[in-house]
């Protein structure tokens, strides 16, 4: 792969033989956010665990405490009072049946989350095979299926995402934009990793946190001393 003059910059800043500590390393991404564009910081981990095994996934939500810099398009599907409770509570998009019909008919994916209440899953379900894939369907776990819609749209707007671990035990989290500074990246950095390390699985033997790197979306892996978490 050829990678252009700014990432090659980029890369020679970087020691890949070392594991940096999680303030440096922070100092150090920022130093390689050389876009014209806000890019974003993200958080990738690699975990000792299987997730072809059940017990061995590692999944869950997380408020970072200053949130990802991105606004978040939400629809929320509802009926009656929740789909007013969704309105209020600022869903870009709020509907029931017709919303379904369009994502059917249309393809229409003009949004980041879908919200919805447990009684309309029966509704949403019919989407499986669409959302499924491009990971939007609603899920009690992530907090995207909830009686609360304005509690679970409030928490979305705060700056709630989601990790997950993929089939490669890697899991990818943003955790802000590089104009956010260092001290509310290392913030929102320390919080993910607190909550994936409490989410460590019981059955998970050996070293848990295989490897943690940070990188901004233009710019090269930086390693962080696994140990120090």
């Amino acid at each position: 792969m050829k990678h252009g003059k700014k990432y090659l910059e980029s890369l020679k800043l970087v020691d890949a033989q070392k594991l940096y500590d999680t303030e440096e390393a922070i100092e150090l991404v920022l130093q390689t956010a050389k876009a014209k564009f806000d890019e974003t910081v993200e958080l990738s981990i690699k975990l000792g665990v299987d997730p072809r095994h059940a017990d061995q996934q590692v999944r869950g939500v997380v408020v970072l405490p200053n949130g990802t810099g991105k606004k978040v398009r939400i629809l929320a599907i509802a009926k009656g009072e929740r789909a007013a409770e969704a309105e209020a509570a600022g869903a870009d998009y709020v509907g029931a049946e017709e919303m379904v019909a369009k994502i059917q008919n249309e393809n229409w994916f003009d949004y980041d989350v879908i919200v919805t209440t447990p009684d309309m899953m029966g509704l949403v379900g019919r989407l499986g095979k669409v959302l499924g894939p491009k990971g939007l369907m609603p899920n009690p776990k992530s907090g995207t299926v909830a009686a609360d819609l304005s509690r679970a749209i409030n928490e979305i707007k705060a700056g709630k995402v989601e990790y997950r671990v993929d089939k490669t035990a890697i899991v990818h989290v943003p955790i802000g934009k590089a104009s956010f500074g260092k001290d509310k990246l290392v913030e929102n950095l320390n919080v993910l990793m607190e909550a994936i390390i409490k989410a460590k699985p019981s059955v998970s033997k050996g070293t848990y946190l295989k490897s943690v790197a940070l990188s901004t979306t233009m710019g090269p892996g930086i390693r962080l001393n696994a140990a120090k978490f």
